[in-house]
């Protein structure tokens, strides 16, 4: 059987990486002429690393970023709300691993290409597809060029090309983003660490300005400086949406953080001192009834996309790629997409549901309702920390990693 898996970022090469394992063959066909080292942070949480392990590049994505061994919440007056322990530090059989996600995307191209060799195929970007009885044709065309490509021929196609999903839209041409208000700005800073330099921090409320602080490089030079990753997300009543991949503007949003100082940290400092700015805005899609067409799937982002707001993005789009490259394995017919489907769609669903309704940063939301937005003196008198905890305890068991759901690969 022919696999074309349409898409090579994270997802795609993860997803071609397991079926090679398995003994089966795939191609991927990737949009981009070449692959760089692009984008920003991400967070590889215990379940991502557990995907990773199983694919024998858990260690070395682990030497590429840094370990975070703790996760707090922090108001927008700088007082500490709550913090845990997180990764190997709180017991769980695999560490949490911050990591620019160029770095990430290009470990995996690199083993693709080395294991798969002509079979990762670049600058081929989807223009339309049809399936018969028998499989499905496949039209491509440059994404240098814009000219066509000779029909590709497969029994089966996975889409794993991302949120704006060229196969999801040819399954629902009505498809669109759902944007509620919430604009982004990223960046990176060099700078000494914050704090112990293993803390991921969430800072503030969405409402009233939030920001987003992991480092993802250690020892940038002989100073011992990180390169910091940082998201500002700023809730507001407007239906104007920042593009995506396009240099930020400062002055949209850093007056909201203007008087962010704290003993700790200068934010606006961090901000201004970044050495890339990129404006994204804060989308997901309704989750679907169905992703699976005959011999045609959906996976990852393709699938499911979801808030940036829990570091699960590249974790469920990883337990994707394993959990059809197991079904596959199983059964290598069009049953197997449906197998895959009946086994990720609602969990998955309910992650960008959760998301939206109740993220890790729901901690900071409910401190403000209950602070009346003003700094607090005994916070234990308005909320304690065991409750604190639950809710944290609450969004790893919706998104599959609480400890008890982390078993060794």
């Amino acid at each position: 059987m022919e696999i074309a898996i349409v898409g090579g970022g994270i997802v795609g090469l993860a997803l071609a990486l397991g079926l090679h394992k398995r003994g089966l063959s795939c191609r991927v066909y990737e949009a981009a002429p070449e692959v760089k080292e692009v984008g920003v942070g991400i967070t590889l949480l215990p379940h991502a690393m557990r995907e990773l392990t199983a694919l024998g590049l858990g260690e070395k994505a682990r030497a590429l970023g840094i370990e975070l061994t703790t996760s707090a919440f922090y108001n927008r007056f700088g007082q500490k709300i709550y913090d845990e322990k997180r990764g190997l530090a709180a017991g769980y059989p695999y560490p949490e691993v911050s990591i620019h996600r160029g770095r990430l995307h290009n470990l995996l191209y690199q083993e693709a290409v080395a294991t798969l060799g002509d079979r990762i195929v670049t600058d081929h970007k989807l223009s339309s597809f049809e399936q018969d009885d028998d499989g499905v044709t496949l039209h491509f065309v440059s994404s240098a060029t814009g000219d066509e490509r000779a029909p590709v021929r497969a029994d089966i196609v996975i889409g794993c090309d991302g949120v704006n999903s060229a196969v999801r839209k040819a399954l629902y041409p009505d498809d669109k983003v759902v944007f509620t208000g919430i604009n982004t700005w990223r960046g990176v800073t060099r700078r000494k660490p914050i704090l112990d330099g293993k803390t991921y921090l969430r800072v503030g409320s969405i409402r009233t300005g939030k920001i987003v602080i992991y480092p993802i490089v250690n020892d940038l030079d002989e100073d011992g400086c990180q390169l910091i990753n940082w998201v500002a997300e700023i809730e507001r009543p407007t239906a104007e949406m920042n593009d995506w991949n396009q240099g930020g503007q400062i002055s949209d949003f850093l007056p909201v953080y203007e008087d962010w100082t704290y003993d700790w940290l200068d934010v606006a400092e961090l901000i201004r001192n970044s050495e890339t700015l990129l404006e994204y805005p804060m989308v997901d899609k309704d989750p679907l009834e169905q992703w699976t067409f005959g011999r045609v799937t959906l996976a990852g982002d393709a699938a499911h996309p979801m808030y940036p707001r829990g570091s699960n993005g590249s974790a469920q789009g990883l337990i994707d790629a394993r959990t059809l490259a197991d079904k596959l394995a199983e059964d290598l017919s069009p049953a197997a997409l449906k197998a895959y489907e009946a086994e990720r769609l609602a969990p998955t669903g309910n992650v960008v549901r959760t998301n939206r309704s109740s993220p890790p940063d729901i901690i900071n939301i409910r401190v403000e309702e209950l602070t009346g937005d003003k700094p607090f003196d005994d916070l234990d008198l308005l909320i304690s920390q065991d409750e604190l905890r639950q809710l944290s305890d609450q969004y790893k068991r919706v998104a599959g990693f609480a400890a008890a759901d982390i078993a060794k690969a």
